[in-house]
């Protein structure tokens, strides 16, 4: 019975009115028929033994209006009471997981959600890892109301120029985190690069200022059976690359040993001449 009960409610989904009042009613169903059966067991044997201040055939005719009557009516208010509460649960218990998943201030997914996303994510998809340029100096030049403004923006730029199919989400501090999929590779990286292009080439009212800012965005591939900590690394390899020859740009995966490599090439191992950038490059790569 209590298993039956819980199926009721689990499937009727009681985040809805309309299913609170088709659980009530079938609990109230319910309730007749047992009332209904236990009457069908006990009258004949209260007949035998003359207890039934009636015949046998008024008294189950009585009992069966009584139990519609009555039996059904309070079964049913309260398994409205209960519906109703199992509802306000089963509501806060939604808004808890929503929160849970969500990041306060903007609005997206966090880190945990993005992970479980991208963990169910298989094949014909990118991973891209998007990071605020020179972050700390917008908070330091115009205040971390201004920084807060920023983060609001950026993730309201990446939300509208992404569809449905992909996930967005906010990875901590000015670093965000985006699954495209549904495309081919040419098309997503097209749509990134525009990304890219959007964010850099406005400015973001806030609190009286006009600020100006850049990302730079590192991208790796999702392919089936690939481990998803590695494809995670290398998007953040890319990422780490893309700031080091000089931000404002997006840096895919396969780009990073090309760059290295003629880094190497150009500057010379063991170079004199090679700058900071080169270093990064390498380093990066792990050369």
């Amino acid at each position: 019975m209590r298993n039956w009960i819980s199926l009721q409610a689990d499937f009727g989904d009681l985040q809805y009115r309309r299913n609170v009042y088709v659980f009530a009613l079938k609990m109230a169903f319910l309730a007749v028929i047992l009332s209904g059966v236990i009457i069908a067991l006990t009258m004949p044997s209260l007949d035998l033994l003359g207890l039934l201040p009636v015949t046998l055939a008024h008294a189950i005719g009585f009992s069966a209006i009584f139990s519609w009557l009555i039996g059904g009516t309070v079964s049913g208010m309260l398994s409205l009471f209960a519906g109703f509460a199992m509802r306000d649960l089963a509501l806060s218990r939604a808004e808890f997981e929503k929160l849970s998943r969500t990041d306060t201030l903007s609005g997206l997914l966090n880190r945990r959600a993005f992970t479980e996303a991208l963990e169910n994510t298989d094949g014909n998809a990118s991973l891209v890892i998007f990071d605020v340029d020179r972050f700390k100096t917008i908070n330091d030049r115009f205040g971390h109301g201004c920084g807060d403004a920023v983060i609001i923006a950026v993730s309201a730029m990446l939300t509208s120029a992404f569809d449905e199919m992909s996930v967005v989400a906010r990875l901590g501090g000015e670093e965000f985190g985006v699954i495209v999929s549904g495309e081919p590779l040419e098309a997503r990286m097209e749509r990134i690069e525009s990304v890219r292009a959007r964010i850099a080439g406005g400015a973001i009212r806030a609190e009286g200022h006009d600020i100006r800012i850049t990302v730079s965005g590192g991208v790796a591939d999702l392919v089936a059976g690939r481990n998803k900590q590695a494809v995670y690394a290398s998007a953040d390899r890319a990422l780490y690359l893309a700031k080091a020859l000089g931000r404002n740009r997006v840096v895919h995966e396969r780009e990073g040993l090309h760059h290295a490599w003629h880094g190497l090439i150009d500057n010379g191992r063991d170079g004199e001449n090679r700058g900071p950038e080169s270093d990064n490059v390498m380093q990066a790569y792990g050369i």
